[in-house]
Protein backbone atom coordinates (compact mmCIF):
# COMPACT_ATOMS: atom_id res chain seq x y z
CA UNK A 1 0.00 0.00 0.00
CA UNK A 2 1.17 3.67 -0.95
CA UNK A 3 2.51 5.52 1.67
CA UNK A 4 -0.94 7.95 1.31
CA UNK A 5 -3.38 6.36 -0.89
CA UNK A 6 -6.06 7.81 -2.72
CA UNK A 7 -9.27 8.27 -1.50
CA UNK A 8 -12.61 7.86 -3.28
CA UNK A 9 -15.91 7.88 -1.23
CA UNK A 10 -18.66 7.34 -3.39
CA UNK A 11 -21.81 8.74 -1.41
CA UNK A 12 -25.62 8.01 -2.87
CA UNK A 13 -28.48 9.67 -0.78
CA UNK A 14 -31.01 8.35 0.91
CA UNK A 15 -29.34 4.48 0.56
CA UNK A 16 -30.81 2.31 2.81
CA UNK A 17 -28.57 -1.03 3.13
CA UNK A 18 -31.50 -3.38 3.34
CA UNK A 19 -32.14 -2.18 -0.33
CA UNK A 20 -28.64 -4.20 -1.86
CA UNK A 21 -28.21 -7.29 -2.70
CA UNK A 22 -25.22 -8.06 -0.50
CA UNK A 23 -27.10 -6.82 2.73
CA UNK A 24 -29.78 -9.50 1.78
CA UNK A 25 -31.92 -7.94 -0.21
CA UNK A 26 -33.91 -10.97 -1.74
CA UNK A 27 -35.15 -8.70 -5.52
CA UNK A 28 -32.78 -5.59 -5.86
CA UNK A 29 -29.78 -6.53 -8.90
CA UNK A 30 -27.41 -4.71 -7.37
CA UNK A 31 -23.82 -6.18 -9.17
CA UNK A 32 -21.17 -4.03 -8.48
CA UNK A 33 -21.80 -3.41 -4.74
CA UNK A 34 -21.71 -7.11 -4.23
CA UNK A 35 -18.71 -6.82 -6.45
CA UNK A 36 -16.92 -4.78 -4.12
CA UNK A 37 -18.13 -6.46 -1.08
CA UNK A 38 -16.30 -9.60 -2.34
CA UNK A 39 -13.14 -7.70 -2.55
CA UNK A 40 -13.30 -5.54 0.24
CA UNK A 41 -15.15 -5.59 4.15
CA UNK A 42 -18.91 -4.83 4.52
CA UNK A 43 -20.09 -3.41 7.74
CA UNK A 44 -23.24 -5.27 8.39
CA UNK A 45 -24.06 -3.09 10.98
CA UNK A 46 -23.10 0.41 10.47
CA UNK A 47 -26.14 3.06 11.12
CA UNK A 48 -26.01 7.15 11.10
CA UNK A 49 -26.33 9.22 13.74
CA UNK A 50 -29.12 11.66 12.25
CA UNK A 51 -31.62 10.53 9.87
CA UNK A 52 -31.46 13.90 7.94
CA UNK A 53 -28.59 14.78 5.37
CA UNK A 54 -26.81 17.77 6.62
CA UNK A 55 -26.82 16.60 10.28
CA UNK A 56 -25.06 13.49 9.05
CA UNK A 57 -23.20 14.91 7.04
CA UNK A 58 -21.67 17.18 9.35
CA UNK A 59 -21.29 14.06 12.42
CA UNK A 60 -19.44 11.93 9.92
CA UNK A 61 -17.23 15.02 9.00
CA UNK A 62 -15.99 15.32 12.55
CA UNK A 63 -16.77 12.07 14.61
CA UNK A 64 -19.38 14.39 16.57
CA UNK A 65 -23.10 13.65 17.52
CA UNK A 66 -25.25 16.69 16.63
CA UNK A 67 -25.66 17.05 20.02
CA UNK A 68 -22.04 18.26 20.47
CA UNK A 69 -22.73 21.31 18.35
CA UNK A 70 -26.02 21.59 17.49
CA UNK A 71 -25.73 20.92 14.58
CA UNK A 72 -29.06 19.09 13.90
CA UNK A 73 -30.72 20.90 10.84
CA UNK A 74 -30.52 21.61 6.79
CA UNK A 75 -29.12 25.25 7.76
CA UNK A 76 -26.02 24.95 10.17
CA UNK A 77 -23.21 23.26 8.44
CA UNK A 78 -19.38 23.35 9.59
CA UNK A 79 -18.02 26.67 9.96
CA UNK A 80 -14.10 27.75 9.65
CA UNK A 81 -13.56 27.43 13.21
CA UNK A 82 -14.93 23.76 13.50
CA UNK A 83 -12.85 20.48 12.12
CA UNK A 84 -13.64 18.41 9.53
CA UNK A 85 -12.70 15.52 7.59
CA UNK A 86 -11.75 17.41 4.55
CA UNK A 87 -9.28 20.21 6.32
CA UNK A 88 -7.40 17.82 7.40
CA UNK A 89 -7.27 15.77 4.70
CA UNK A 90 -5.94 18.77 2.82
CA UNK A 91 -3.37 19.82 5.23
CA UNK A 92 -1.60 16.63 4.80
CA UNK A 93 -1.05 17.37 1.59
CA UNK A 94 -3.99 15.72 -0.60
CA UNK A 95 -6.17 17.65 -2.98
CA UNK A 96 -9.76 17.26 -2.61
CA UNK A 97 -12.36 17.22 -5.64
CA UNK A 98 -15.68 17.40 -4.54
CA UNK A 99 -18.12 16.68 -7.36
CA UNK A 100 -21.89 17.05 -5.98
CA UNK A 101 -23.83 18.58 -3.65
CA UNK A 102 -23.27 19.84 -0.12
CA UNK A 103 -25.02 19.79 2.87
CA UNK A 104 -21.70 19.72 5.25
CA UNK A 105 -19.92 22.72 5.37
CA UNK A 106 -20.47 26.29 5.43
CA UNK A 107 -19.61 28.34 2.32
CA UNK A 108 -17.04 29.92 4.18
CA UNK A 109 -15.24 26.58 5.10
CA UNK A 110 -14.49 25.32 1.48
CA UNK A 111 -11.51 27.74 1.20
CA UNK A 112 -9.03 26.06 3.26
CA UNK A 113 -10.76 22.20 2.75
CA UNK A 114 -11.78 22.07 -0.57
CA UNK A 115 -9.37 22.09 -3.44
CA UNK A 116 -12.14 22.03 -6.18
CA UNK A 117 -15.90 21.65 -5.67
CA UNK A 118 -18.57 21.40 -8.76
CA UNK A 119 -21.67 20.69 -9.13
CA UNK A 120 -23.67 19.83 -12.04
CA UNK A 121 -27.03 19.41 -10.98
CA UNK A 122 -29.16 22.41 -13.08
CA UNK A 123 -32.00 24.23 -11.71
CA UNK A 124 -35.27 22.36 -11.92
CA UNK A 125 -37.15 23.52 -15.45
CA UNK A 126 -40.70 25.13 -15.44
CA UNK A 127 -41.72 21.82 -16.66
CA UNK A 128 -40.36 19.81 -13.56
CA UNK A 129 -41.20 22.67 -11.22
CA UNK A 130 -44.96 22.44 -12.30
CA UNK A 131 -44.90 18.75 -11.99
CA UNK A 132 -43.07 18.55 -8.31
CA UNK A 133 -45.71 21.22 -7.22
CA UNK A 134 -48.16 18.36 -7.94
CA UNK A 135 -46.80 15.99 -5.64
CA UNK A 136 -46.50 12.84 -8.43
CA UNK A 137 -49.02 10.71 -10.41
CA UNK A 138 -50.81 9.30 -8.09
CA UNK A 139 -53.73 11.88 -7.87
CA UNK A 140 -55.23 12.57 -4.08
CA UNK A 141 -51.45 11.97 -2.75
CA UNK A 142 -48.27 13.60 -2.52
CA UNK A 143 -46.04 10.69 -3.25
CA UNK A 144 -43.16 11.91 -5.03
CA UNK A 145 -43.70 9.24 -7.57
CA UNK A 146 -42.49 10.43 -10.92
CA UNK A 147 -42.22 8.78 -14.52
CA UNK A 148 -38.72 7.89 -15.87
CA UNK A 149 -36.37 10.78 -16.84
CA UNK A 150 -34.54 9.32 -19.95
CA UNK A 151 -31.07 8.40 -20.79
CA UNK A 152 -29.06 7.61 -17.81
CA UNK A 153 -25.74 9.45 -19.27
CA UNK A 154 -27.91 12.62 -18.77
CA UNK A 155 -28.32 13.00 -15.57
CA UNK A 156 -26.61 15.44 -12.68
CA UNK A 157 -25.38 12.08 -10.99
CA UNK A 158 -23.65 11.39 -14.12
CA UNK A 159 -22.38 14.81 -15.02
CA UNK A 160 -20.69 14.61 -11.57
CA UNK A 161 -18.88 11.29 -12.39
CA UNK A 162 -17.72 12.46 -15.23
CA UNK A 163 -15.69 15.26 -13.74
CA UNK A 164 -14.41 12.31 -11.30
CA UNK A 165 -13.34 10.50 -13.96
CA UNK A 166 -11.73 13.29 -15.52
CA UNK A 167 -9.75 13.86 -12.41
CA UNK A 168 -9.05 9.82 -12.15
CA UNK A 169 -7.43 10.27 -15.56
CA UNK A 170 -5.23 12.69 -15.34
CA UNK A 171 -1.78 11.48 -16.17
CA UNK A 172 0.31 13.57 -13.33
CA UNK A 173 -0.74 13.75 -9.45
CA UNK A 174 1.68 16.08 -7.93
CA UNK A 175 -0.17 15.28 -4.84
CA UNK A 176 -2.27 12.22 -3.63
CA UNK A 177 -6.30 13.51 -4.03
CA UNK A 178 -9.44 12.52 -2.59
CA UNK A 179 -12.57 12.12 -4.87
CA UNK A 180 -15.86 12.91 -3.03
CA UNK A 181 -18.87 11.61 -4.77
CA UNK A 182 -22.37 12.70 -3.06
CA UNK A 183 -25.10 12.18 -4.89
CA UNK A 184 -28.45 12.87 -5.30
CA UNK A 185 -29.96 8.94 -6.34
CA UNK A 186 -31.39 7.56 -4.35
CA UNK A 187 -33.06 10.82 -3.02
CA UNK A 188 -37.34 11.11 -3.72
CA UNK A 189 -38.55 12.29 -6.21
CA UNK A 190 -39.11 8.46 -6.88
CA UNK A 191 -37.84 8.45 -10.38
CA UNK A 192 -35.00 6.81 -12.01
CA UNK A 193 -33.85 6.80 -16.47
CA UNK A 194 -35.05 4.76 -18.32
CA UNK A 195 -34.44 0.94 -18.28
CA UNK A 196 -33.78 1.37 -14.40
CA UNK A 197 -37.64 3.37 -13.16
CA UNK A 198 -39.37 -0.32 -14.27
CA UNK A 199 -36.62 -2.35 -13.47
CA UNK A 200 -38.66 -3.91 -11.21
CA UNK A 201 -42.09 -5.42 -10.61
CA UNK A 202 -43.81 -4.50 -7.07
CA UNK A 203 -45.64 -7.76 -6.66
CA UNK A 204 -42.23 -9.56 -6.59
CA UNK A 205 -41.30 -7.02 -3.70
CA UNK A 206 -41.17 -8.64 -0.20
CA UNK A 207 -44.07 -6.77 2.06
CA UNK A 208 -43.53 -3.64 3.35
CA UNK A 209 -43.82 -2.73 7.07
CA UNK A 210 -47.72 -2.24 7.05
CA UNK A 211 -49.06 1.82 8.48
CA UNK A 212 -51.18 1.98 11.16
CA UNK A 213 -49.16 -0.50 13.99
CA UNK A 214 -50.08 0.19 17.95
CA UNK A 215 -47.57 2.24 19.97
CA UNK A 216 -46.30 4.41 16.83
CA UNK A 217 -45.31 7.69 16.97
CA UNK A 218 -47.92 10.79 16.34
CA UNK A 219 -45.77 12.20 13.37
CA UNK A 220 -46.56 8.77 11.15
CA UNK A 221 -50.15 9.56 11.23
CA UNK A 222 -49.48 13.57 11.06
CA UNK A 223 -47.40 12.72 7.29
CA UNK A 224 -49.76 10.47 6.18
CA UNK A 225 -52.93 12.63 6.55
CA UNK A 226 -51.40 15.59 5.48
CA UNK A 227 -49.76 14.39 2.43
CA UNK A 228 -52.89 12.44 1.31
CA UNK A 229 -51.05 9.10 1.89
CA UNK A 230 -53.82 7.30 4.02
CA UNK A 231 -55.95 7.32 0.58
CA UNK A 232 -53.70 4.40 -0.95
CA UNK A 233 -53.48 1.02 -0.75
CA UNK A 234 -50.62 -1.05 -0.52
CA UNK A 235 -50.17 -1.35 -4.04
CA UNK A 236 -49.11 2.36 -3.88
CA UNK A 237 -46.82 1.76 -1.69
CA UNK A 238 -45.23 -1.19 -3.56
CA UNK A 239 -44.62 0.90 -6.80
CA UNK A 240 -42.76 3.40 -4.98
CA UNK A 241 -40.49 0.87 -3.32
CA UNK A 242 -39.93 -0.75 -7.02
CA UNK A 243 -38.82 2.68 -8.38
CA UNK A 244 -36.60 3.41 -5.64
CA UNK A 245 -35.51 -0.03 -5.97
CA UNK A 246 -34.52 1.11 -9.36
CA UNK A 247 -32.85 4.40 -8.27
CA UNK A 248 -30.92 2.53 -6.25
CA UNK A 249 -29.68 -0.61 -9.24
CA UNK A 250 -28.87 2.63 -11.11
CA UNK A 251 -26.34 4.17 -8.41
CA UNK A 252 -24.82 0.49 -8.67
CA UNK A 253 -24.49 1.02 -12.37
CA UNK A 254 -22.90 4.36 -11.81
CA UNK A 255 -20.54 2.29 -9.18
CA UNK A 256 -19.47 -0.25 -11.89
CA UNK A 257 -18.42 2.22 -14.48
CA UNK A 258 -17.00 4.57 -11.51
CA UNK A 259 -14.87 0.97 -10.36
CA UNK A 260 -13.96 0.27 -14.45
CA UNK A 261 -12.31 3.47 -14.64
CA UNK A 262 -10.06 3.14 -11.60
CA UNK A 263 -9.02 -0.46 -12.94
CA UNK A 264 -8.54 0.74 -16.62
CA UNK A 265 -6.20 3.58 -14.88
CA UNK A 266 -4.70 1.53 -12.52
CA UNK A 267 -5.75 3.51 -9.45
CA UNK A 268 -7.36 0.39 -8.11
CA UNK A 269 -3.85 -0.37 -7.07
CA UNK A 270 -3.48 3.00 -4.68
CA UNK A 271 -6.80 3.88 -4.19
CA UNK A 272 -8.99 3.35 -1.39
CA UNK A 273 -12.95 2.90 -2.47
CA UNK A 274 -15.40 3.83 0.53
CA UNK A 275 -18.66 3.41 0.17
CA UNK A 276 -21.53 4.76 2.30
CA UNK A 277 -24.68 6.98 2.55
CA UNK A 278 -25.96 9.78 4.85
CA UNK A 279 -29.66 7.64 5.88
CA UNK A 280 -31.73 5.68 4.23
CA UNK A 281 -35.88 6.39 2.87
CA UNK A 282 -39.12 5.00 4.23
CA UNK A 283 -39.58 4.07 0.75
CA UNK A 284 -43.30 2.55 1.50
CA UNK A 285 -42.28 1.49 5.10
CA UNK A 286 -45.05 2.41 7.65
CA UNK A 287 -48.02 3.74 4.49
CA UNK A 288 -44.75 6.54 4.63
CA UNK A 289 -42.21 8.10 1.76
CA UNK A 290 -38.89 9.79 2.16
CA UNK A 291 -37.88 10.63 6.10
CA UNK A 292 -38.49 12.18 8.90
CA UNK A 293 -36.33 14.47 11.05
CA UNK A 294 -37.57 12.41 14.27
CA UNK A 295 -37.79 9.06 12.54
CA UNK A 296 -35.19 6.24 14.20
CA UNK A 297 -36.12 3.46 12.59
CA UNK A 298 -33.45 0.93 10.52
CA UNK A 299 -35.07 1.90 7.43
CA UNK A 300 -33.44 5.42 8.38
CA UNK A 301 -30.38 4.95 10.49
CA UNK A 302 -28.99 1.60 8.49
CA UNK A 303 -26.77 2.30 5.64
CA UNK A 304 -23.96 0.28 3.98
CA UNK A 305 -20.69 0.85 4.63
CA UNK A 306 -18.63 -0.83 1.92
CA UNK A 307 -14.53 -0.22 1.96
CA UNK A 308 -12.15 -1.51 -0.30
CA UNK A 309 -8.04 -1.17 0.22
CA UNK A 310 -5.22 -1.67 -1.08
CA UNK A 311 -3.35 -4.71 0.49
CA UNK A 312 -6.58 -4.81 2.49
CA UNK A 313 -8.65 -7.40 3.69
CA UNK A 314 -10.97 -9.25 0.54
CA UNK A 315 -14.60 -10.81 1.07
CA UNK A 316 -14.14 -9.81 5.07
CA UNK A 317 -17.67 -9.50 6.90
CA UNK A 318 -18.08 -7.40 9.81
CA UNK A 319 -20.66 -8.26 11.64
CA UNK A 320 -20.36 -6.23 15.05
CA UNK A 321 -21.75 -2.47 15.39
CA UNK A 322 -19.81 0.50 13.69
CA UNK A 323 -21.09 4.20 13.34
CA UNK A 324 -21.07 6.16 9.89
CA UNK A 325 -18.72 8.21 11.58
CA UNK A 326 -16.16 6.06 12.14
CA UNK A 327 -15.06 6.99 8.38
CA UNK A 328 -13.37 9.71 9.69
CA UNK A 329 -10.63 8.24 11.52
CA UNK A 330 -10.28 5.47 9.73
CA UNK A 331 -9.63 8.10 6.55
CA UNK A 332 -7.28 9.87 8.18
CA UNK A 333 -5.45 6.65 9.14
CA UNK A 334 -5.08 5.82 5.97
CA UNK A 335 -3.55 9.39 4.94
CA UNK A 336 -1.25 8.75 7.67
CA UNK A 337 -2.42 11.82 9.80
CA UNK A 338 -5.05 12.22 12.34
CA UNK A 339 -7.43 14.21 13.53
CA UNK A 340 -6.69 16.50 16.72
CA UNK A 341 -10.16 17.28 18.13
CA UNK A 342 -11.67 15.29 20.47
CA UNK A 343 -13.74 13.79 18.91
CA UNK A 344 -15.99 9.87 19.57
CA UNK A 345 -15.48 7.78 16.35
CA UNK A 346 -13.26 4.75 16.05
CA UNK A 347 -10.99 4.52 13.39
CA UNK A 348 -12.33 1.20 11.59
CA UNK A 349 -8.23 0.28 9.86
CA UNK A 350 -8.09 -2.87 12.06
CA UNK A 351 -11.48 -4.03 10.31
CA UNK A 352 -10.05 -3.00 6.92
CA UNK A 353 -6.80 -5.34 7.55
CA UNK A 354 -9.61 -8.66 8.64
CA UNK A 355 -10.07 -8.10 12.27
CA UNK A 356 -13.19 -8.45 14.14
CA UNK A 357 -15.29 -5.57 15.29
CA UNK A 358 -16.32 -5.11 18.89
CA UNK A 359 -19.02 -7.54 19.96
CA UNK A 360 -20.20 -4.99 22.80
CA UNK A 361 -20.32 -2.51 21.12
CA UNK A 362 -23.35 -0.16 19.86
CA UNK A 363 -25.10 2.53 17.71
CA UNK A 364 -26.37 5.48 18.76
CA UNK A 365 -28.54 8.18 16.59
CA UNK A 366 -30.79 11.15 17.59
CA UNK A 367 -33.35 13.47 15.68
CA UNK A 368 -35.62 16.25 15.65
CA UNK A 369 -35.22 20.14 16.59
CA UNK A 370 -36.46 21.83 19.86
CA UNK A 371 -39.70 23.87 19.24
CA UNK A 372 -37.83 27.07 20.70
CA UNK A 373 -35.22 26.56 17.97
CA UNK A 374 -36.82 28.09 15.17
CA UNK A 375 -33.64 28.75 12.82
CA UNK A 376 -33.81 24.45 12.54
CA UNK A 377 -36.93 24.41 11.34
CA UNK A 378 -37.76 23.38 7.63
CA UNK A 379 -39.62 26.72 6.16
CA UNK A 380 -43.36 26.59 4.79
CA UNK A 381 -43.18 26.11 1.28
CA UNK A 382 -45.39 23.67 -1.16
CA UNK A 383 -45.09 21.01 -3.74
CA UNK A 384 -43.92 17.61 -2.85
CA UNK A 385 -42.03 18.73 0.76
CA UNK A 386 -45.42 21.05 1.58
CA UNK A 387 -47.37 18.09 3.95
CA UNK A 388 -43.69 17.62 5.59
CA UNK A 389 -42.73 21.32 6.39
CA UNK A 390 -46.65 21.99 7.27
CA UNK A 391 -46.30 19.54 9.82
CA UNK A 392 -43.01 20.30 11.89
CA UNK A 393 -44.19 24.28 11.74
CA UNK A 394 -47.39 23.46 12.62
CA UNK A 395 -47.16 20.37 15.34
CA UNK A 396 -43.77 20.86 16.49
CA UNK A 397 -43.95 18.26 18.68
CA UNK A 398 -44.02 16.02 15.78
CA UNK A 399 -40.34 16.79 15.00
CA UNK A 400 -39.13 17.03 18.94
CA UNK A 401 -35.88 16.06 19.58
CA UNK A 402 -35.57 12.28 20.42
CA UNK A 403 -32.63 9.84 20.29
CA UNK A 404 -31.71 6.27 20.04
CA UNK A 405 -29.32 2.75 21.15
CA UNK A 406 -28.90 0.33 18.71
CA UNK A 407 -27.83 -3.14 19.34
CA UNK A 408 -27.24 -6.40 17.44
CA UNK A 409 -30.83 -7.15 19.04
CA UNK A 410 -32.46 -4.48 19.83
CA UNK A 411 -33.17 -0.89 19.04
CA UNK A 412 -34.52 1.39 22.22
CA UNK A 413 -36.16 5.12 21.13
CA UNK A 414 -36.54 7.70 23.58
CA UNK A 415 -38.79 10.55 22.73
CA UNK A 416 -38.99 12.94 25.96
CA UNK A 417 -43.19 13.33 26.37
CA UNK A 418 -43.91 11.48 23.68
CA UNK A 419 -43.99 7.71 22.34
CA UNK A 420 -40.57 6.08 23.12
CA UNK A 421 -40.26 2.59 21.34
CA UNK A 422 -38.76 -0.23 21.94
CA UNK A 423 -38.19 -3.52 19.14
CA UNK A 424 -36.29 -6.55 19.17
CA UNK A 425 -34.74 -6.25 16.26
CA UNK A 426 -33.77 -9.70 16.17
CA UNK A 427 -37.30 -10.87 15.98
CA UNK A 428 -38.31 -8.37 14.05
CA UNK A 429 -36.40 -6.44 11.68
CA UNK A 430 -39.33 -4.30 10.38
CA UNK A 431 -39.50 -2.77 14.04
CA UNK A 432 -43.68 -3.28 13.79
CA UNK A 433 -44.18 -4.13 17.26
CA UNK A 434 -43.83 -1.78 19.91
CA UNK A 435 -42.56 -3.49 23.16
CA UNK A 436 -41.87 -0.34 25.31
CA UNK A 437 -45.33 -1.40 27.94
CA UNK A 438 -44.71 -4.97 27.81
CA UNK A 439 -43.27 -6.17 31.24
CA UNK A 440 -41.15 -9.43 29.89
CA UNK A 441 -39.29 -6.24 28.48
CA UNK A 442 -38.44 -4.11 31.49
CA UNK A 443 -35.21 -4.97 32.29
CA UNK A 444 -33.90 -4.32 28.33
CA UNK A 445 -35.83 -1.32 28.15
CA UNK A 446 -33.92 -0.15 31.37
CA UNK A 447 -30.27 -1.33 30.45
CA UNK A 448 -30.89 0.25 27.12
CA UNK A 449 -32.18 3.67 28.83
CA UNK A 450 -28.90 3.57 30.99
CA UNK A 451 -26.98 2.86 28.05
CA UNK A 452 -28.29 5.80 26.60
CA UNK A 453 -27.85 8.49 29.05
CA UNK A 454 -24.74 7.19 29.53
CA UNK A 455 -23.77 7.70 26.17
CA UNK A 456 -25.08 11.65 26.36
CA UNK A 457 -23.14 12.04 29.53
CA UNK A 458 -19.60 11.26 27.69
CA UNK A 459 -20.39 12.67 24.78
CA UNK A 460 -22.01 16.22 25.69
CA UNK A 461 -19.54 18.43 24.63
CA UNK A 462 -15.69 18.64 23.61
CA UNK A 463 -13.41 21.37 24.94
CA UNK A 464 -10.57 22.83 22.73
CA UNK A 465 -7.42 21.11 22.10
CA UNK A 466 -5.57 24.09 23.20
CA UNK A 467 -5.41 25.76 27.10
CA UNK A 468 -5.87 29.16 27.49
CA UNK A 469 -3.87 30.00 30.89
CA UNK A 470 -5.07 30.13 34.41
CA UNK A 471 -3.15 33.63 35.40
CA UNK A 472 -4.29 37.16 34.64
CA UNK A 473 -3.11 38.73 31.66
CA UNK A 474 -0.11 40.85 31.91
CA UNK A 475 -1.79 44.27 31.69
CA UNK A 476 -3.19 43.99 34.38
CA UNK A 477 -1.40 44.98 37.56
CA UNK A 478 -1.52 43.17 40.62
CA UNK A 479 -1.93 45.08 43.69
CA UNK A 480 1.05 44.96 46.59
CA UNK A 481 -1.40 43.49 49.32
CA UNK A 482 0.58 43.87 53.03
CA UNK A 483 -2.75 42.56 55.03
CA UNK A 484 -5.47 40.43 54.64
CA UNK A 485 -8.29 42.88 55.44
CA UNK A 486 -6.85 44.81 52.37
CA UNK A 487 -7.51 41.66 50.41
CA UNK A 488 -10.53 41.42 51.67
CA UNK A 489 -11.93 45.20 50.92
CA UNK A 490 -10.43 45.02 47.53
CA UNK A 491 -12.43 41.36 46.71
CA UNK A 492 -15.55 43.31 47.79
CA UNK A 493 -15.12 46.48 45.46
CA UNK A 494 -17.91 46.52 42.63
Amino acid sequence: MATQPNLVFYVPDELRADALACYGNPVTKTPNYDRLAADGVRFANCHTLFPVCGASRCSLLTGWPAHVRGHRSLYYFLRPEEPNLFRYLKRAGYDIHWFGKNDALAPASFADSVTEWRDRSPPLSPDQAKAYAGGGIIPGAVTMLFEAYGDRRKTADWANMEAAFDVLRRKDHPRPFCIFLPLTQPHPPYRAPDGFHDLYDPADLPPLAPPGLPGEPAFIEGVRVLAGLEILTEEAFRRVRAVYLGQVSYTDWMLGELMAVLDETGRADDTALFVASDHGDYAGDYGLIEKWPAGLEDGLTHVPLIVRLPGGAAGHLVEEMVELYDIMPTMLEIAGTRATHTHFARSLMPQLLGAEGDPDRAAYAEGGYNPYEPQAFEPLIGGIYGPKTRLQNERPETVARCASVRTRTHRYIHRPGGQCELYDVAADPGCTRNLIDEPAHAATREALRDRLLSWYVTTSGVPASDKDARGLPPFIRIPDFGEAADVARYLDRP
